[in-house]
């Protein structure tokens, strides 16, 4: 369970804020009464979470690119945060074939520049980095992937990410070791979420937002890859479980200062066409066809999650069936024209607080 009281006066970091799973995490950090700073790039569309939410008038924002150190270690120094969350990244498979120089300086270098500051900072005690289940070495397993298994990624982004797992993993052993904790003060994590969807999200190359623009227009959905089987959970899922962990981190340091997967239940590994399905199905009409497109970019067809050391460690595990997580993104798109989008969230966060 969270700690509803945990958070009230807590200055909390948090890079990545205007994408799509940083805002959900601002709103939940805001409501439980956190003084958050935010830092990241512009958000991607004027629909986006951030915006809609007006979340961004709520919190300290600071527009700014993890890659710029200087700039990124002022805010430091000027916010003097209790705990960072370091979400800010590349988070496309795709995207990072086209863009790979690019997707290693944010996903490795901008990690360094966060733990950087960190290191450096006399206020900081907790530090979740947040990655994904996608840096693990994939080899099609029809079971999870444990924490202790071996790292890797065949796309530049999967293995980007591999790499921002190393570099914590360096700097826990060398600047933040559990052991010699009353000499730095600092508890270092990682997180590895499977794929999340929810509301206000309209990343290209994403299933749930692709499903929704083209049902909006009334076109049946493209699906080029319908076949491969993935996570699914909805984003307050894994959100739960950072703040979760970073409450344990603060209260027993040395005891959760290591990797951590927040994945669904194996009833939520679905194909994605299993997934567009269940959102035509939410959404009331609408249809899809396959555009598989042999000699495509690689992206993994089978990847599941174990979730057994949370469960048992941080008495985490997720709350949401999948046709539950469906129905409130699909509720979500349905409403954000004529809805008070902050209290949409508000109300969902509240409804899964609730449920958990």
């Amino acid at each position: 369970m969270l700690n509803k009281t945990f958070w009230s006066g807590k200055k909390v970091l948090l890079t990545g804020h205007t994408g799509f799973k940083g805002s959900w995490l601002a709103i939940w950090l805001e409501m439980l009464g956190a003084e958050v700073t935010g830092y990241a790039l512009e958000p991607l569309t004027p629909n986006d979470n951030f915006v809609l939410s007006g979340i961004g008038a709520r919190v300290s924002h600071h527009v700014g690119d993890v890659r710029n150190f200087d700039q990124l270690h002022q805010l430091f120094e000027q916010a003097r945060p209790d705990i960072v969350f370091h979400l800010a990244a590349q988070p496309l498979v795709r995207e990072s074939y086209n863009n790979p120089k690019e997707t290693y300086d944010v996903n490795v270098g901008g990690t360094v520049n966060v733990l950087e500051c960190c290191r450096r900072s006399d206020t900081v005690r907790v530090i979740v980095n947040v990655t994904t289940d996608k840096c693990y070495e994939n080899r099609e397993w029809v079971w999870g992937y444990r924490e202790n298994d071996r790292l890797g990624g065949h796309d530049p982004y999967s293995s980007s990410k591999a790499c921002s797992e190393l570099v914590t993993d360096a700097y826990r052993k060398s600047f933040f070791s559990p052991g010699a904790y009353a000499t730095h003060g600092k508890s270092l994590a990682s997180a590895r979420a499977g794929n999340v969807f929810g509301g206000g999200d309209w990343q290209v190359d994403r299933i749930i937002p692709d499903c929704v623009r083209h049902l909006e227009r009334g076109d049946p959905i493209v699906v080029r890859n319908p076949h491969a089987i993935r996570p699914w959970q909805h984003v307050l899922e894994p959100l739960s479980g950072y703040l979760m962990l970073a409450e344990k981190m603060f209260d027993k340091p040395m005891d959760y200062a290591e990797a951590w997967n927040f994945g669904p239940e194996d009833s939520s590994f679905l194909s994605v066409g299993t997934l567009v399905d269940a959102v035509v199905k939410a959404w009331g009409s609408g249809s899809w066809e396959d555009r598989s497109t042999p000699g495509a970019v690689h992206e993994a067809h089978l990847l599941k999650l174990d979730i057994t050391k949370a469960k048992a460690m941080l008495g985490w595990a997720p709350v949401w069936k999948i046709e539950r997580a469906v129905g409130e993104t699909v509720n979500w798109y349905r409403d954000y024209r004529k809805s008070q989008v902050y209290q949409l969230c508000l109300r969902q966060i509240n409804d899964y607080m609730n449920d958990r």
